[in-house]
């Protein structure tokens, strides 16, 4: 009993250590693009996480599957987890918060049920999920909507590019129980290389990174949002789905949005307006709406930062 005891205060630590992981992301995010163009830098977080699983897998003794279809599932998984999400995020974060983009983008559990009810309709509706998404959709348009009143600007744009990275993230939440059966560090391992084989090109072309005087401070955030954000959080969430179950890993849903807005708060100075804090809540309780399990019921879940 004893020693259940402290596997379990473990697995919660580690659970409180992915959480932190993950709304980290948005802060390494902002202080990386302050001297690193979007695509570069997450042509660069994909090719340094692609790296460290790649070695993982190999580490543990398995391989990458080498048949065409495979990859071509990788290569769509990259795109609506990775490629499309990642880019858009750091593109709004020349403009928007951490704070703000940590809050818009937990919203992934609401977009996903949408979603699961237009195309594979096997959610059941409920009415705890009837307002989760009710509530995380007011939040959205607390937030996004009070800025637009004002004119609809670079912030406002912005704000809106993360929305859409969210439903990006519902995307490949869906598609990725296709890779059930598979153990997960390779569909996580292949679509970030197929991640970085997308992007690289398109960042020697458009960017041309050696012309790039990065800081010091941008560089560590990348190193950071690489290594921390992106590859030790999809091992420490892998170990957790076969300790905890996919039912407990679901609560960094939800964890992650105060650690994320507390960082922005402390590190960045940022403040959030009274309709941000409304617009949080309102998230929040959503997302715990829609997260929370029911009994005797489990849910399945894939990673999104």
């Amino acid at each position: 009993m004893t020693s259940e005891r402290a596997n379990l205060t473990g697995d919660l630590c580690l659970l409180l250590l992915l959480s932190t992981l993950w709304g980290s992301s948005y802060t390494f995010i902002k202080i990386g693009v302050e001297t690193i163009p979007p695509i570069t830098l997450i042509a660069a977080r994909t090719l340094i996480a692609g790296s460290l699983l790649f070695m993982l897998v190999k580490a543990r003794g398995l391989s990458l599957p080498r048949d065409p279809t495979s990859w071509g599932r990788f290569l769509f998984q990259a795109c609506l987890n990775s490629v499309i999400p990642f880019t858009l995020i750091a593109w709004a974060e020349q403009t928007t918060d951490a704070g703000l983009a940590t809050i818009l983008n937990s919203t992934s559990p609401i977009f996903t049920f949408l979603l699961t009810l237009l195309i594979t309709r096997h959610e059941a509706v409920t009415g705890r999920k009837l307002f989760g998404v009710f509530a995380g959709l007011l939040g959205v348009c607390l937030i996004v909507g009070f800025e637009a009143l004002e004119g609809i600007g670079q912030e406002t744009w912005a704000q809106l590019a993360i929305v859409a990275a969210t439903i990006s993230y519902a995307g490949a939440a869906i598609f990725g129980k296709s890779f059930r059966g598979m153990d997960s560090m390779l569909p996580a391992a292949g679509s970030m290389i197929c991640g970085a084989v997308l992007l690289i090109p398109v960042s020697l072309i458009v960017d041309r990174p050696w012309t790039l005087t990065p800081s010091s401070s941008s560089l560590a955030a990348l190193l950071g949002l690489s290594v921390f954000s992106t590859a030790l959080a999809f091992v420490i969430y892998f170990r957790l789905i076969q300790t905890l179950g996919s039912v407990g890993t679901t609560a960094q849903a939800y964890m992650r949005v105060p650690i994320g807005v507390g960082l922005g708060v402390f590190f960045l100075g940022e403040t959030l307006m009274p309709m941000a804090w409304l617009g949080l809540v309102c998230v929040l309780a959503g997302v715990i709406a829609m997260t929370w399990p029911a009994q005797n019921r489990k849910i399945a879940t894939t990673p999104s930062r």
